[in-house]
């Protein structure tokens, strides 16, 4: 049998035991075992890690680079929500397209080969940046998925003629809805509106929620009441939940068997909620992280994710998943082989499994999405964060990197 292309020697995230040779025919996986008869075009990977493609689900393509027009001095989530809708207000469908191009071409680098962003919609931008993301979209359909969630950042309920815009936006081609209850007087009230949207345009549903340290009131729980009574749990992500790494044990663990209960994942974004959280304490700062592991093995869905980069929300980032994962794990003071090896499955097959992704993975008949990075387990890939070497996307390689080389005197 004849394949278009082979990796021979890998070590499959997951399965690292034991080294397997990847076949890749017509765009899609055709056979997976050890000492895989046939010719074509190979590569050996000497035992390198294999990925099915890292899977960003929580990104905010249209408001990324931005750190160059804003005027920043304290750090707060409130200033940074300010500096931004002031900067939006010059937003162009060029200028989002331009500044996401960069963002996104970062990340496909970086082996990222899913990706839902979310895009703000509201009466001051109107559409400007959806266009601009679905053009993006069917740009760079070669390298990656982008799926595109519509919300109302600056609030939907308090912001006279938002809800016209964002319907426009579902009806316009976005893949979710989302929201930001927190920013509305009545947070009840705009989860309600966004779960009958969900429903009327049969839409996921991806929230920014529950984002401060006073434990005091949860939003999650009206979302778990929500899922339950529409039945979309599967279908629900919440994202930062930070109030969770001010809770108590015997507190958190009751609202993640909630969570867990009524099928809502969860997102956790390290380096904006390490950034953002916390700002005004002298000593013994919060880190402001929700603990995602914790709730893993409760059973929630979790990620982990980008959010913003060079923007005020966060004035830094790379795109890479793999260094999100040892931040996280820094921050979470994990330190198990097991539980790092865990920290990449947050940004592998548990967002593959947020998004709902019935086609991601290594296994004949399936796309063939495949990264390779320069490490032999995925706990030596997060502690090191190690580079991808070669992404392909649907059998065709979309990014190769070359392995440093040492000059030694001589």
């Amino acid at each position: 049998m004849d394949f278009d292309l082979i990796f021979r020697d890998a070590r499959i995230a997951g399965r690292e035991e034991r080294c397997v040779d990847i076949g890749i025919r017509d765009g899609r996986f055709a056979a997976v075992e050890a000492g895989l008869p046939g010719g074509g075009p190979e590569e050996r990977l000497d035992g390198r890690l294999v990925l099915p493609g890292l899977v960003e689900t929580h990104i905010h393509l249209d408001k990324s680079r931005l750190t160059a027009r804003c005027n920043c001095h304290t750090g707060t989530v409130q200033e940074a929500i300010a500096e931004v809708a002031r900067a939006k207000r010059d937003f162009t469908e060029e200028d989002v397209y331009e500044r996401a191009r960069r963002t996104l071409e970062r990340a496909i680098l970086q082996g990222t080969t899913r990706m839902r962003s979310h895009v703000e919609v509201d009466p001051r931008i109107g559409l400007t940046s959806l266009r601009a993301l679905l053009r993006l979209k069917r740009d760079y359909a070669w390298a990656i998925d982008l799926r595109l969630c519509a919300f109302p950042q600056e609030g939907l309920l308090d912001d006279p003629g938002c809800e016209d815009v964002l319907v426009q936006a579902l009806e316009a081609g976005a893949d979710a809805v989302g929201g930001a209850p927190y920013m509305d007087r009545d947070s009840h009230g705009q989860i309600a509106r966004i779960f009958a949207l969900a429903r009327r345009y049969d839409l996921d549903i991806d929230l920014h929620l529950d984002f401060s340290l006073d434990p005091s009131h949860f939003d999650l729980e009206e979302v778990c009441r929500l899922a339950d009574a529409c039945r979309w749990g599967g279908r629900v992500a919440i994202g930062h939940v930070t109030k969770l790494s001010a809770v108590p044990r015997e507190r958190f663990e009751a609202l993640g068997r909630r969570l867990a209960d009524a099928g809502i994942a969860l997102t956790v974004l390290p380096s904006t909620d390490l950034f953002l959280n916390g700002q005004g304490h002298e000593h013994s700062v919060p880190r402001g992280v929700a603990p995602a592991h914790r709730l893993l093995a409760a059973g929630v869905t979790c990620s982990l994710a980008t959010n913003n980069v060079l923007n005020p929300f966060t004035p830094f980032g790379d795109c890479s998943l793999v260094r999100i994962a040892n931040l996280y794990a820094n921050i979470a003071q994990i330190g198990t082989p097991a539980d790092i090896a865990g920290c990449l499955d947050m940004v592998t097959t548990q967002p593959a499994a947020l998004l709902n992704l019935a086609d991601y993975g290594i296994a004949p008949g399936r796309p063939a999405d495949l990264v390779v990075l320069d490490a032999a387990s995925r706990a030596a890939a997060v502690a090191e964060i190690a580079p991808p070497l070669t992404v392909v996307k649907a059998g065709r390689r979309t990014v190769t990197r070359p392995r440093p080389l040492l000059h030694r005197p001589g």
